[in-house]
This record gives C-alpha cells, sequence and structure tokens, in this order.
C-alpha cells in the first residue's frame, strides 16, 4: 500500500458502459402491473418517458454503451476522486482500510447529474422540449435543473414542501440554473389541490410531489413533455453505476484487490446502487462482501416495510412496483435527510434484498449527525444528511473491524455535500433535534392501502 490519500482516474479511463444488474441478479423479477393487474408494455410508458428511456428500463442487456454526447456531459466533473480517510481511520483506532468516493464534487454537489445529463440528453434526442419531476431536498432538482440548462430545455420541479422551506439555497440553485421550482403540494394541478383540500398544513411527501409532476407533464399540450425521476426506476440505477464501476478501477490502482463492506446511503435508492450493484455482481458470482443500504429509522422501508406491489406516488398515477414500501400514502416526520423521506425504495434493491445480496440498517438522525461532524472535524467534509448515515454505518463497521482485528476494506459513497443543508447541524449543535422511530401503529396505518394490491412473488420474502 502506497501513502496516498487520493486516487484520481484519467479521463481516458472513465468507464464507457453502464452495469446492468437486471441482467444478472437471481430469481424472477416482478414486472410493473397497470391498473388492471396485468404487466405495464412499453407503450404504456410513452406518455410519460421517451422511448430509449423506456428500452433502457425494460432491458437485461449486462452493459450498455454510454453514448459520446453522455460522456462530453459527464466529463465536466468526472471521473470523481476516490479518497483514503486516513484521519478518520485514525480517530477511530480502526486497522481497517476506509474509502470514500467523492460523489460532492459534481456542479450540483451530489450524485444526482449522473442521470440527470443522462436523461436530459435522451430526452433532448427524442425531440422533448420540457422535463417535470420532483423533489426532496433539493439535490435532484438541482441536478435535473443544471442538467437542462446545459441542453436548452425547459425544467419545472415541484419540491416538497418541509424541503421548500428548509433549503432555500436550493430552491435558488434551481432558479440560478434557469428552473422553474415551485413548492408541493400545490394549487397548480388536481393532485396538488385535493391534498390541500384535504390536509392544507401537510408537510408534502415525494409521493405527493411525483403525482403533481407526472400530471403536468402529461398534461401539457403537443406531448412536448415529459417526467423526469431521479431515482427507484432501472434506468436511474444503470446510470449511476458509472461511481462503482470507476471506484474498482481506482482501488485497482492502490492494489487493493478485495472489499470487505461497500455502504451508501438508502432512500429511493440510487446513490447506493451506484456504488454498489457492480460490488453485487461479484457477491452474485462468490465475492465474500457485505453491501450494506443505509436508512432512517423514521423511514424504515428495507427494514420494517412489506414487499409488497404498490404506486411510487400518491394519487396512483404510476404503475405499481414490486418494492419494499411504506405505503403510499405515508407522510414522513420532517427530519433534515429530505432525500431519505420516500416511502419505496428500487425495485432492484428490494429484490437483492429478498435474495439475501444486501444486509439494510436503520439509523437514528442524532448517530448521523454526531458520524457526521466526526467526518466534519477529521476527514474536513460536511457532508448532506442523508449521506451522513452512510458515515454513521461506517465507523460501525470500522468500530466492527476493531472489535475483531481484522483489516477490513471498507468503501462508502459520498453522495453529496451538506453546505446547503447546515440548518440541520444548527438544529443539532443545539440540541433541538430528537430521534424518532415510526411506531407499529403508523407502519399498519400507512401500509394497510397495500392490501388491495397484488402479492409479488418471491422466493425470500422479507416483510420487516
Amino acid at each position: 500500500m502506497d501513502k496516498s490519500y487520493k486516487v484520481f482516474l484519467n479521463e481516458k479511463d472513465i468507464p464507457r458502459q453502464w452495469y446492468n444488474l437486471a441482467a444478472d441478479l437471481p430469481g424472477t423479477l416482478n414486472p410493473p402491473l397497470g391498473p388492471d393487474g396485468n404487466p405495464v408494455s412499453p407503450d404504456m410508458l410513452a406518455p410519460v418517458f421517451p422511448m430509449n428511456l423506456i428500452e433502457q428500463e425494460v432491458s437485461t442487456q449486462r452493459w450498455i454503451d454510454i453514448p459520446e454526447g453522455v460522456l462530453e456531459l459527464l466529463y465536466r466533473w468526472r471521473p470523481s476522486p476516490l479518497v483514503r480517510a486516513r484521519h478518520l481511520e485514525k480517530a477511530l483506532n480502526t486497522p481497517a482500510r476506509i474509502y470514500y468516493k467523492n460523489e460532492s464534487v459534481s456542479p450540483a454537489g451530489s450524485h444526482k447529474p449522473n442521470t440527470a445529463v443522462a436523461q436530459a440528453w435522451y430526452n433532448k434526442e427524442f425531440g422533448v422540449k420540457k422535463l417535470v419531476t420532483e423533489t426532496g431536498a433539493g439535490q435532484w432538482g438541482t441536478a435535473l435543473a443544471f442538467a437542462c440548462s446545459l441542453l436548452g430545455l425547459e425544467c419545472k420541479v415541484f419540491m416538497v414542501r418541509i424541503s421548500f422551506d428548509q433549503k432555500p439555497y436550493r430552491k435558488l440553485m434551481m432558479h440560478a440554473y434557469g428552473a422553474n421550482c415551485v413548492a408541493s403540494p400545490s394549487n397548480e394541478t388536481q393532485a396538488g389541490r385535493d391534498i390541500l383540500e384535504k390536509y392544507p398544513d401537510t408537510p408534502g411527501s415525494l409521493g405527493i410531489a411525483i403525482s403533481e409532476a407526472i400530471e403536468e407533464a402529461v398534461s401539457e399540450p403537443g406531448g412536448k413533455a415529459r417526467y423526469s425521476l431521479g431515482s427507484v426506476l432501472n434506468h436511474v440505477m444503470l446510470h449511476q453505476t458509472i461511481i462503482g464501476l470507476e471506484a474498482k478501477k481506482q482501488l485497482a490502482l492502490v492494489n487493493e484487490k478485495k472489499v470487505d463492506v461497500v455502504i451508501g446511503c438508502a432512500g429511493g435508492g440510487s446513490n447506493f446502487a451506484g456504488i454498489s450493484f457492480p460490488f453485487v455482481s461479484d457477491k452474485i458470482h462468490g465475492a465474500d462482501i457485505d453491501i450494506i443500504p443505509v436508512e432512517p429509522a423514521s423511514c424504515p422501508t428495507l427494514t420494517r416495510a412489506p414487499f409488497h406491489y404498490d404506486h411510487g406516488d400518491t394519487a396512483e398515477m404510476t404503475p405499481l412496483l414490486a418494492m419494499h414500501s411504506l405505503g403510499h400514502g405515508f407522510i414522513p416526520p420532517p427530519i433534515h435527510a429530505g432525500g431519505l423521506r420516500y416511502h419505496g425504495i428500487s425495485p432492484l434493491i428490494s429484490h437483492s434484498v429478498n435474495e439475501g445480496l444486501m444486509r439494510p440498517e436503520a439509523l437514528q438522525q442524532l448517530e448521523c449527525y454526531e458520524a457526521a461532524l466526526l467526518f466534519a472535524q477529521t476527514e474536513g467534509l460536511i457532508v448532506a444528511p442523508e449521506t451522513s448515515h452512510a458515515v454513521a454505518q461506517t465507523i460501525r463497521e470500522a468500530y466492527r473491524a476493531r472489535e475483531e482485528g481484522k483489516e477490513k476494506v471498507i468503501l462508502f459513497n459520498l453522495s453529496g455535500h451538506g453546505f446547503l443543508d447546515l440548518t440541520g447541524y444548527e438544529k443539532y449543535l443545539n440540541g433541538e433535534l430528537t430521534n424518532h422511530s415510526l411506531s407499529d401503529e403508523d407502519l399498519n396505518r400507512f401500509t394497510e392501502s397495500l392490501k388491495k394490491y397484488p402479492a409479488p412473488k418471491t422466493s425470500k420474502v422479507q416483510t420487516g
């Protein structure tokens, strides 16, 4: 081992293909279903997504070429650095070697542009003029606004109300990139008006914002608008695998032949899939790797929610997806990890968990903020509240390596910086934050709606 801190790839070594986990997963993936309970055909998705992305969504091809036009966009910040967290290792007195993939170096400050620029490029190639989306903490909305600005597309973002209020600078970033950002629920869609009539003081949710975004996209005259999603769907997971593929090349450059633990925070699943899917492939083919998605205890989708068919949005406009879900009517508590407040998670991740390929964990926000402060005071970076979950689990695993006396290699995804999330840090430092676990009563209440939908087939059902 050398004494390097940062590992860089030359631009000529950037991965030129995305990895599609759907090609290698054991068992049979459950297809998306329509309102009649039958599988959704690609044509049925055409009003929402361009056909070139629909083809990726349903593909089982293992490797999919990254177009030169997309690579030219990615070169603005990729390849991203892999960093050895030597100062954190020293503070923890651990024999583990800790590496993190620094996705905060993108113009938008997170991993989200990896798929935003790809989706914007494919939409423009298809003739789309406007993209409509939702955002929780604002990272995805900022990323899509950035991508649309590069490609000359109009962009509108429905931002979850609590984050719209908590994170005004993300809203301003979207405006700086030329996008229109509105609080959700809003009076601009029927879905928003219906929610406001019932719950005028609602903090909003990603499910509600998705409903509004889809409604606006499909209602645009002339069919020139499409909806864009920053997580959950297969093609989004696909675009993000460039993270893990780069990490593999970088680890090889410092002669790390084996990774023991791979960690990422998990909301809808995009950054976690990006770092982990290339390593899940290794695990499927016999490698001994502990792969850990980390979620908030207040939104315990993978650790406690049932695996069931459910809608991805509150107004039931999306197809039914087979996933671990807290119920599409779930209204999360206003924790500061806004990007982790989604009721469901990627079907590919759900299937992987059911097959025993991943070990999900749920953490409380006070432990996560404590971990984030230690990381800031050792490594220097202030991470997003979402990323703090990955940092906290990394610290747990580093302590475990110390207790076991093992020289493990731990890799985690630093999915975004927290420079615009300092309000959460302020509240933590002032003692204003508390832990929150979803009660059994609320879990049962929110998941009651799942009973009217079909049960997916699975070989190893995990219902929490």
